[in-house]
């Protein structure tokens, strides 16, 4: 069961708390400092640092408190300081701040909540001043349009600010839900490459073996035995590579992964010697000076050339296969080449090199920005050819070229 942590203990304080607090100080420090203070906080003849401070004061405590909950009432609390603000004629300024404190909520509003509920607060402002206007002009007191259409004007200000927040916010929540999906379906073909690669590899060659030994088993007792040597060796393989792929994608459950290392270029020559009791002869090349590889250029290559060499163990109807594999200065190439019948199956009887493991080998290549080829040759025969770049390194060495021929 995953449990949220509970925030610091100043931070589940609403903002109410600290706004009062603030102004409390204020207070204080003024009862502390300046004599008959409680007459001064009740008068407004003036001075915006008596009765107009309190009314400021009062307003964004409330306001504070109640905009995350009740961001409505917050915006009626606002503009209730502003029309009691217009009473204190001598202080003019005060009304317009409590107007800008409703301004800000109505922002906050926008940019935080629903459009219907954001509308609601931009409707409140707007009603007050018209009936604020309507007013005056019913009981001939001097008005001034100017300054109405101005307050008017930062309200409808404010919610478009907000409102292009809001549009914002959504629009980046849209890239992060889509960057997750992609995430998400990344990984589950990275699997599936995972999966197809070591399974249909080491699968095909469980069937070649045992179909050998069927047919040999009452005239060759020891190729049989062998057979069977080879089938529980390529079984107990598939079983660990499984075991480590589930285990890190059990990881996140608290259980520690296996650390078994992902396959590589050093594990060709294991992967010859299986190919070869499958009735396949590999030769395989190494050209170039070999260098440490990064990890995940290390498996392309290997299950490239694994998914080949499967391909034409299972499909090509030849016994030879010659591997390359160069290190360049910047980039590693690989080719497999046989002389088959010059055609890939897709694992469901079709030849039209479509399937999941060109696919796959595609793929890679492509995750890893390099470039891919597979299909017939003119001459005949099938030839599978990547390049993947690698990061700059010294110039390369002179080209050596060590053959490795491993056969039935």
């Amino acid at each position: 069961m995953i449990t949220e942590p509970r925030p610091p203990l100043l931070r589940r304080l609403p903002a109410g708390v600290w706004v009062g607090a603030l102004w409390t100080t204020v207070i204080v420090y003024r009862f502390l400092t300046r004599e008959d203070e409680l007459r001064h906080l009740f008068s407004y003849y003036g001075n915006p640092e008596d009765m107009p401070m309190v009314i400021t004061a009062v307003v964004t405590t409330l306001v504070a408190a109640l905009l995350v909950r009740l961001p409505l009432a917050a915006v009626v609390v606002a503009l209730a300081g502003a029309v009691y603000a217009l009473g204190m004629r001598q202080v003019p300024e005060t009304a317009p701040l409590q107007f800008l404190i409703a301004d800000g909520v109505v922002g906050y509003c926008a940019a935080t909540r629903s459009r219907r509920l954001s509308l609601s607060a931009l409707a409140l402002p707007i009603a007050t001043l018209l009936g604020l206007f309507l007013h005056g002009v019913v009981s001939g007191y001097a008005i001034a349009p100017v300054g109405y259409a101005g307050l008017a004007a930062t309200v409808l200000i404010a919610w478009l600010v907000g409102n292009t927040v809001h549009q914002g916010r959504a629009h980046a929540e849209a890239l992060r839900g889509r960057a997750h999906e992609q995430a998400v379906t990344a990984e589950r073909l990275r699997i599936a490459r995972e999966l197809h690669d070591m399974v249909a590899h080491n699968i095909g060659i469980i069937a070649i073996q045992a179909g050998m030994g069927s047919r040999v088993m009452d005239t060759q007792p020891a190729e049989t035995r062998a057979a069977l040597e080879a089938i529980e060796a390529t079984s107990r393989e598939t079983l660990a590579g499984l075991r480590r792929m589930l285990g890190a994608l059990r990881q996140g459950e608290g259980e520690a992964a296996p650390l078994e290392a992902a396959p590589g270029l050093g594990e060709l020559d294991r992967l010859v010697a299986r190919a070869a009791s499958a009735g396949v002869r590999v030769a395989l090349t190494w050209r170039g000076a070999a260098r440490p590889l990064p990890p995940e250029v290390d498996l392309a290559a290997y299950r490239i050339v694994q998914e080949a060499v499967t391909n034409v163990v299972k499909h090509s109807g030849t016994r030879d296969c010659r591997v390359t594999v160069e290190y360049g200065p910047r980039e590693l190439g690989v080719t497999v080449l046989d002389l088959g019948a010059g055609t890939v199956t897709d694992g469901h009887g079709h030849g039209n090199g479509t399937g999941y493991g060109l696919a796959g080998m595609r793929e890679r290549v492509a995750l890893l920005h390099g470039e891919f080829s597979a299909g017939p040759r003119s001459g005949g025969g099938f030839l599978v050819a990547a390049r993947l770049p690698l990061p700059d390194g010294a110039a390369a060495d002179t080209a050596v070229e060590t053959p490795v021929e491993v056969g039935p």
